[in-house]
């Protein structure tokens, strides 16, 4: 009998141990399944902090993207103030070694400047229509010209000598005394140059081109008429050493788009155009510029160049 209770109490305890043992499976597979699950909750809680991240991140980029432009931008000039003289001063470039230099001239002190005072409201209107009544007789897409002196004027996708195409016509259409205005702006202009970068007046030659511009939205027919691209006068040209521009109608008010761009390293410097205002600057590399493509309406100005060789100077113009 004992001996049958003992292998009773065997037989027990090994059912004991392997249900223990079943039980401790159990539960150890019950906490590896709970475990991942964990696991998995938790991933999954990474993973979507991560997009989160992603997605503002994404966003934040995005109005990086979009205000760029804006962001690197700076109003040198706003349509709507009124000033006296505005100087941005840069350092100059070496384009002027390029060339031979004229004491008293040749730029040393480089930069830009703004002025609403130099041409009154009643000549900018005056110059305002001879402008429009010399470029209606001709004009192209996108951009026209007219330029006193050499009698250019765009029409369609040629130039034309506007003397010799319209003859004696032209005396209906200007007068001795739109000529004299034009010159008396010009010498306003001229002093104002002069006394800003302080050069020796008689040494400040005006030179070629010397133009009235045009500019709309239309599609541009020829190279001549793609204003907007990034260039440099004294490059370009060779003769300028100081550019000056006459705006003859109202950024946001006449046209939209149509800034007058500099384009400096990491931002970009802008003149807004309004109707009678003068800005200035020196000829080379230090002042890249384009002008915006204009939008809408129609944008006049008068572009006015300045020299410092006297064999690229240029005469006054004549009433015909």
């Amino acid at each position: 009998m004992p001996s049958k209770k003992r292998t009773s109490q065997k037989t027990n305890n090994a059912n004991f141990q392997s249900s223990t043992g079943q039980q401790s499976k159990q539960r150890l597979g019950s906490k590896t399944k709970e475990g991942r699950r964990r696991s998995e909750t938790f991933n999954k809680y990474v993973i979507a902090i991560l997009l989160l991240g992603c997605a503002v991140f994404g966003a934040a980029l995005l109005k990086i993207l979009v205000w760029t432009e804006d962001y690197f931008t700076e109003v040198l000039a706003h349509q709507g103030e009124t000033l006296h003289l505005k100087v941005f001063e840069v350092p100059c470039s070496e384009d002027y070694d390029n060339f031979k230099r004229f004491p008293g001239c040749t730029p040393r002190k480089c930069g830009r400047a703004v002025t609403d005072i130099v041409v009154t409201r009643e000549e900018a209107d005056q110059i305002r229509r001879l402008a429009e009544r010399g470029l209606s007789l001709g004009g192209s897409d996108g951009a026209s010209i007219l330029d006193l002196h050499s009698g250019a004027l765009s029409m369609g996708t040629k130039f034309v000598n506007v003397y010799r195409y319209f003859g004696d016509k032209l005396k209906d259409i200007f007068s001795e005394t739109d000529f004299s205005l034009y010159r008396n702006i010009k010498q306003k202009i001229h002093k104002a140059v002069a006394e800003t970068f302080d050069l020796d007046p008689s040494h400040l030659h005006l030179t070629k081109p010397t133009f009235f511009s045009k500019m709309n939205s239309s599609e541009a027919k020829r190279i001549h008429d793609e204003y907007w691209h990034p260039h440099v006068d004294k490059v370009t040209y060779g003769s300028f050493d100081y550019t000056s521009l006459l705006y003859l109608s109202d950024y946001g008010q006449d046209f939209g788009g149509g800034r007058f761009i500099f384009i400096d390293e990491g931002a970009n410097r802008t003149v807004e155009p309004k109707f009678g205002r003068v800005s200035f600057f020196t000829s080379g590399s230090e002042n890249v510029h384009r002008v915006e493509k204009v939008d809408w309406g129609t944008r006049y100005a008068l572009t006015v160049p300045f020299t410092c060789d006297p064999s690229q100077a240029i005469d006054e113009p004549k009433f015909p």
